[in-house]
């Protein structure tokens, strides 16, 4: 028998009793029957109690002793096994249905990867009837050890829908108790499979409703050690750490060097609002928000291509499905031979490696199937032809988007909606979720960003965007010193190169610095926009928003 049918079953009242303590009850009981009837010869009894303490004891022996002879062995490695092997798998249950007097079906849970597991009397002749206690009175997300023969399933042409090991079943001998999980759960895992509701609170499914309950984004993050041990969820974040990799794996193929760059700055560096203070001893510190000047005084120190991974803190209070106070930057910085659009060309041929790589690696592939099942669009992004990027100037976005009936001015930053209405127009003319701009106004980008030498009212600058959605900024950065002196006595407010605050960075320019460039991603939003997630929160393990800061 497979379990194609719903096996959701979630944990029941009084199930906190062990498999040695529902035994023992039983022997009680069926010891104070024996004394209140006819009872035999006091030698007798006396014998039942010593067999009753060996039954007792072997079923200690059955919850606390997994067996130590058969290697455990990988849910993954499951997928290419052989009809009848015997194996051994750790995992949590998932969940865990008696059918009959005979018949149990649990679900086990590692990871990514669902097993059925079906216990039945001509399976575990040792210990069938303690084996159906202990399946009725396991609490769900227990930890267990199971034994087993993988057998194909009843109908070996119909694969498994409700599990991802789909042409298996695992056909338990003995199973181990190696971890209980509490009796009553705040969420149960099983309900966090569907994407969340925004807001707080949860929404119970009509009585007699198939559909589990609607468990908000708030319950989850409140909840997120249960919520996380989700599959979809398990796939989510091994893609964040293959997106890690890979961007890595270019910079590396590419001749850069990694650096690590302090997190503790002397002042707001940028001259920019927004910066956490901390108490630095006897002074006022702060948290930075991006490498960016780190980077360019690397490059002044010669060390012609650098990047850095590491977290960013912006005290903005923007709580918006894409912002966070504190997250995680892809950082690069390099050397520009002979024109600026070298780094916006290899920031652009970055983003398509990550994403082909990402569809086309079979480790991602299975997981990009996983979020799947809970978010369609995970499996849909669209590259642009050729592997070319989409590339327009500012000045086209905007007449784009005028022609699209979205008002836009040359002289203003695109706002957020500008931006997504944007990428609705470029997938319509380009068919691809991915493109840049560049050439930006220069009065809405940094003071270190290159003037363009044929407009002085532009710059060198560039953005990237994955489904009309920012996922880096950069651009050319000034590298003369009398240049970023102007730059920065122009700014609003005015910046001293002198100061306390900048003389460092600006000195790096007065002893000389190549012409350089570069730009910095946000790794949780290449996530999320890769995988269409409806919220940056749904790409971070532990979110920092400004209404969060726990757990």
């Amino acid at each position: 028998m497979t379990p194609q049918d719903d096996m959701n079953f979630g944990p029941r009242a009084g199930t906190e009793q062990t498999i040695l303590g529902a035994f023992c009850n039983t022997a009680s009981e069926e010891a104070e029957g024996r004394e209140g009837s006819e009872s035999p010869a006091k030698g007798q009894q006396q014998e039942d109690k010593e067999r009753m303490k060996v039954e007792a004891n072997s079923a200690l022996a059955f919850k606390f002793s997994p067996t130590e002879s058969q290697p455990v062995a990988r849910f993954s490695e499951l997928y290419d096994a052989v009809e009848g092997q015997r194996v051994t798998v750790v995992g949590r249950v998932h969940s865990a249905k008696v059918q009959t007097a005979s018949l149990a079906i649990l679900v086990l849970r590692d990871e990514i990867h669902t097993i059925p597991a079906i216990v039945t009397d001509e399976a575990a002749k040792s210990y069938s009837g303690q084996m159906m206690g202990w399946c009725r009175r396991i609490n769900i997300e227990s930890l267990v050890q199971a034994t087993g023969l993988l057998k194909w399933p009843k109908m070996p042409k119909m694969p498994i829908r409700s599990t991802s090991i789909p042409n298996f079943e695992l056909h338990v001998e003995t199973i181990h108790t190696i971890l209980e999980a509490a009796e009553a759960l705040p969420v149960q895992v099983v309900d966090c499979i569907q994407p969340p509701r925004i807001g707080s609170g949860t929404r119970q499914g009509e009585v007699g409703s198939p559909s589990p309950p609607d468990v908000s984004l708030d319950v989850r993050l409140n909840n997120r050690v249960l919520e996380v041990r989700d599959t979809a969820n398990q796939a989510i974040f091994k893609l964040k750490g293959g997106i890690t990799n890979l961007f890595t794996e270019y910079m590396n193929k590419h001749g850069f060097q990694w650096i690590h760059t302090p997190k503790l700055v002397h002042s707001s560096t940028e001259g920019d609002v927004g910066f956490f203070e901390v108490k630095y001893f006897d002074r006022q510190a702060y948290l930075a928000q991006s490498p960016q000047f780190f980077k360019q005084m690397a490059i002044a120190m010669d060390m012609k291509r650098v990047f850095e991974i590491g977290p960013l803190f912006r005290a903005e209070y923007s709580d918006t499905n894409r912002h966070m106070t504190e997250f995680t930057g892809l950082d690069f910085e390099m050397v520009i031979k002979q024109d600026y659009r070298e780094v916006l060309s290899f920031a652009e041929s970055l983003i398509i490696f990550i994403v082909r790589s990402l569809q086309e690696r079979g480790e991602y592939k299975r997981l990009i199937r996983v979020v799947e099942q809970a978010y369609p669009s995970a499996g849909n992004f669209k590259l642009p032809a050729g592997d070319r990027a989409v590339r327009i100037t500012f000045a086209e976005g905007v007449r784009l988007l005028n022609e699209a009936g979205v008002e836009t001015s040359e002289s203003d930053n695109l706002s957020s909606d500008q931006e997504k209405a944007l990428g609705h127009i470029i997938l319509s003319k380009y068919s691809a979720d991915f493109f840049s701009i560049e050439k930006y106004p220069r009065a809405v980008r940094p003071f270190y960003s290159h003037p363009d030498p044929s407009d002085p009212l532009l710059c060198n600058s560039y953005d990237l965007f994955m489904r009309g959605q920012e996922v880096m900024s950069g651009s050319q950065r000034i590298h003369t010193y009398p240049e970023l002196c102007e730059s920065m006595c122009r700014n609003d407010p005015p910046l001293d190169p002198n100061g306390e605050a900048l003389r460092h960075y600006a000195d790096a320019f007065r002893y000389g610095c190549a012409p350089h460039g570069g730009g910095g991603f946000g790794l949780n939003r290449i996530l999320q926009f890769f995988l269409g997630l409806p919220d940056i929160r749904l790409a971070t393990l532990f979110p920092r928003d400004p209404s969060r800061l726990a757990p």
